[in-house]
């Protein structure tokens, strides 16, 4: 069995939230999602528990940080084309989140993001591997 990898985000209006992630193309396990918390389904590995803040406050003692002031974790996915990136960042500009930054062109990786209705940061990179520079022990 492959390992996966559950990330817990809290949220403040999970409704809300599950309109935005289903407006990227996003799915929901309905097996482990209810009014306190949905699994988002990014692929057969990969899962994100978005969690209502008070939920998710019953697995930690500290207290939870409010990510439209301080970043807690960047959230970056692979994407499999330049169009890709450009297509979810679009789609979470539409669905009412934010674009802070610029587009980042470095050649061999494509780098663009954005941030959710809560303030979390979703990085999405396109690498060419074809492109990307040699390490001292390929040359």
């Amino acid at each position: 069995m492959n390992q996966q990898i559950y990330v817990n985000l809290p949220v403040r209006d999970l409704a809300r939230s599950r309109a935005f992630f289903s407006a990227l193309g996003y799915s929901f396990n309905p097996q482990f999602s209810n009014e306190q918390g949905a699994c988002m389904v990014i692929s057969d590995d990969i899962y994100v528990m978005l969690l209502t803040e008070p939920f998710c406050q019953t697995f930690t003692s500290k207290p939870l940080a409010d990510a439209r002031k301080t970043t807690e974790v960047l959230i970056c996915l692979s994407c499999a084309s330049r169009a890709e990136v450009d297509q979810l960042v679009a789609k979470a500009r539409a669905a009412g989140g934010t674009v802070p930054r610029a587009s980042q062109d470095h050649g061999f990786m494509y780098q663009h993001g954005f941030e959710d209705l809560d303030g979390h940061i979703w990085e999405l990179a396109y690498m060419d591997m074809a492109a990307c520079p040699a390490t001292p022990a390929q040359a």
